[in-house]
């Protein structure tokens, strides 16, 4: 999952090599935190916060169907 996150990310801007995706395991669900440029951030956040929703809607599809929980945190 983090390398589809990962691809995802490295699609959307225009700095792929200072994406990065950090995972850690909390209590009951896996956070995933995507590290961006910050000029990139407009890009991966989209307009009305639209892309990071969507991110973040597929990845806790795929997620479910491995019966995981994860979230997604976007940070610059």
């Amino acid at each position: 999952m983090k390398d589809l996150l990962l691809y995802i990310a490295q699609n959307l801007v225009d700095n792929p090599d200072e994406v990065s995706v950090v995972e850690r395991d909390e209590a009951d669900e896996t956070v995933f935190e995507l590290h961006v440029a910050s000029a990139d951030m407009g890009k991966v956040i989209g307009r009305h916060g639209k892309i990071a929703k969507e991110i973040r809607v597929l990845m806790r599809s795929v997620a479910q169907k491995q019966g995981r929980r994860v979230s997604v945190d976007i940070m610059d």
